[in-house]
């Protein structure tokens, strides 16, 4: 009974097997005719002769040859069946496919990391043009003011009008810093409540009719100062020499803020307004201290000075200012001067000061050249310290020099002497000596010690590198070093 009810036990578990793997050569009755043609196999009886050259072989039916029967036809469907094979072919393909996701990832991290480093390089590039772009505007600006000006005295010799009509022209400030804002700003917000927001630079309750005349009065006088004294210094002398002297207004802004405003105190910007002072002294000199030079120079020294007197009011008693409040302020002095000031250049025309015969002589497009020219150049210099450093503001007033410089030397023919070709150099050096930050010592100081660390790193790499081939050689020619103690 036992030994015939291992077969169909293994034949039941040989037909399930097949059955469920679907293996391609299963039938019904499959397994009993296997194990029928296995019982065909000659069976030696116990202690009989068993021969071993007939067709079969002998095989007891043990539990170990069942096990054995049935896991035989497992292994063989496992590697002859479909579903073995798919199941290989399955993982080939997902062990390719994963490389193939490895190399992607890689490739694609790749070239993340160079659009990455493109996008910087590119915005590095945009800002740098940016910037010197700015510079050159602000520079041009200048320059085109300053030479307009000495073109109208050719047939307009009026320099308060010219003024007048020029600051007239800041009215515009602010309704161009709207458009602006309506251009670029998400939120939009209506005239009037920009106007009161910007208006905060006068208090918090905005801008009163006694705010207006006390705050802005002063300014507007020291404005209106500033732009005729330079005018009038350009009826004295060349316009190389007033955009130089108009440099040292620099150095009188950080001798007000420093006695005025407690600045801190700076060896380099003393220099630098000796520096300043050395160039004027030497302007001065140039005609031998006669003549239209020296009252050429006290004008254009008159307007360094209250320009930066107006500089070190300002930031007394208005503090900074966003582009907005400096835009509303400088639409302020235009509308001061517009109602308050008119009556000056009618006064200089009746009392035949600046006087004119016929209305029509009047050069309304190179008075319209330098009102347009001086409104850019106030535009640039207030979007330029919002947007970009305030420095580079500076370095492209510093470079009006030597671009009237060189308009005056093709256009005009002048020819420089050395002591005013020496007073422009000086005065430009303390200029640029102005624009150090406060900071400019300690940050010497540890770029100089970078520097230091970094030779000395570099010195020890190389002693490394010397000790480490001595010993190389020393072990290729069979020798060896010993360290002393």
């Amino acid at each position: 009974m036992d030994g015939k009810a291992a077969p169909n036990g293994v034949a039941t578990i040989e037909d399930r097997i097949l059955r469920i793997t679907g293996y391609y050569g299963y039938y019904p009755g499959y397994s009993s005719q296997k194990s029928a043609s296995r019982s065909s196999v000659i069976q030696c009886k116990p202690g009989g002769n068993c021969p071993s050259r007939h067709r079969g072989m002998t095989r007891q039916l043990s539990p170990l040859s069942v096990a054995e029967d049935s896991a035989a036809p497992i292994l063989e469907l496992q590697n002859r069946s479909p579903s073995g094979i798919c199941r290989h072919s399955r993982v080939e393909r997902q062990s390719r496919s994963e490389e193939g996701t490895q190399t992607h990832t890689e490739s694609s991290s790749q070239e993340a990391e160079g659009q990455t480093r493109c996008q910087s390089c590119t915005s590095t590039f945009l800002k740098l043009i940016w910037r010197f772009l700015i510079i050159l505007s602000v520079s041009s600006s200048w320059v085109g003011t300053t030479q307009f000006v000495k073109i109208t005295y050719e047939t307009f010799d009026c320099p308060f009008f010219m003024t007048w009509f020029s600051t007239n022209w800041n009215i515009m400030v602010f309704p161009i810093y709207y458009s602006g804002h309506l251009a670029t700003a998400q939120e939009k917000q209506s005239p009037i409540r920009k106007f009161r927001e910007c208006s905060r630079i006068f208090g918090e309750d905005g801008l009163t009719l006694k705010l207006f005349l006390k705050r802005t009065a002063p300014f507007s006088i020291l404005w209106t100062l500033t732009n005729y004294l330079y005018l009038l210094a350009l009826k004295k002398l060349t316009a190389t020499d007033v955009s130089a002297l108009f440099c040292c207004n620099k150095a009188f802004v950080f001798l007000l803020s420093w006695i005025v405003l407690k600045d801190r105190f700076m060896g380099a910007r003393i220099v630098a307004a000796i520096m300043a002072i050395t160039g004027i002294v030497m302007m001065a000199y140039a005609d031998g201290f006669q003549g239209d030079s020296i009252i050429g120079v006290a004008y254009a020294v008159g307007s360094a000075s209250t320009s930066a007197l107006y500089k070190v009011l300002f930031k007394m008693f208005l503090g900074s200012a966003n582009f907005g409040e400096a835009a509303h302020f400088v639409s302020t002095l235009g509308f001061f001067n517009l109602i308050f000031i008119s009556v000056t250049p009618i006064i200089l025309y009746f009392t035949k000061v600046e006087y004119w015969s016929p209305f029509s002589a009047v050069p309304w497009g190179y008075l319209c050249g330098v009102a347009g020219l001086w409104l850019a150049f106030n535009i640039l210099v207030n979007v330029g310290v919002v947007l970009t450093y305030p420095i580079l503001i500076s370095i492209g007033t510093v470079l009006s020099v030597p671009g009237n410089a060189a308009v005056d030397l093709l256009k005009h023919k002048m020819i420089f002497s050395v002591v005013r070709l020496g007073a422009t150099i000086i005065i430009c050096i303390g200029f640029l000596l102005m624009l150090l930050p406060e900071e400019w010592d300690e940050i010497t100081l540890r770029f100089i010690n970078s520097l230091k660390e970094k030779k000395s790193e570099d010195h020890a790499d190389d002693t490394t590198d010397s000790s480490v081939h001595m010993r190389s050689r020393s072990r290729a020619n069979g020798t060896v070093s010993i360290p002393l103690a």
